[in-house]
């Protein structure tokens, strides 16, 4: 019996080390001395992963500018329109200053600002030469005669306004419309 027994042993641990062997090369285990293994397959893999490096880094650097270059143009379109909006609100000032200042321009308004300021209009020129020859004869401004208003504008039964009457009284009975007392310019 120690015969049969220890061969059943013998076969059984032939058949695990068989066994065994298929597994184990089956998985890619280490060959064994005097077969040749399998070709390079740990070493095609090592050969790929920096080409994959590669391309990855590539590709998150191709993100990041593009993040970037996105940022910038949206920066530069904030700025766009904020300026376009500051370049409309100092046009519209401008415009509503050249208004005044062609309002303050006018020859009527020129001259109702110069009278109200007690200015009469001069009367001849007079030209001194560069030799110092003075040509034309120096005369005191004298006051305008008051405004006497159309006979239209007269009503019926009044009569307008006699020439010597004082400048006051003229005044008050023309009563011009009064302007406010802004500077030009605001």
């Amino acid at each position: 019996m120690t015969a049969g027994g220890g061969g059943r042993a013998g076969r059984f641990a032939t058949l695990t080390r068989g066994r065994a062997a298929r597994v184990g090369r089956a998985l890619g285990g280490p060959a064994r001395p005097g077969r040749p293994g399998r070709p390079g397959r740990s070493g095609g893999q090592a050969a790929r992963m920096p080409f994959v490096l590669l391309v990855v880094a590539l590709l998150g650097g191709g993100l990041i500018s593009l993040l970037l270059l996105n940022s910038a143009l949206n920066e530069g379109s904030f700025q766009l329109t904020r300026l376009k909006k500051e370049t409309t609100a100092l046009t519209d000032e401008q415009q509503a200053l050249q208004r005044d200042v062609d309002a303050y321009s006018a020859p009527d308004a020129l001259q109702r600002r110069a009278q109200e300021l007690g200015l009469v209009p001069g009367g001849s020129p007079v030209f001194i030469g560069p030799d110092g020859k003075i040509t034309g004869a120096a005369s005191p401004a004298e006051p305008p005669a008051p405004p006497t208003p159309p006979p239209s504008a007269v009503p019926p039964g009044t009569q307008p306004p006699s020439p010597s009457a004082t400048p006051s009284q003229s005044a008050a009975a023309s009563s011009p419309t009064p302007q406010p007392n802004q500077p030009p310019g605001r």
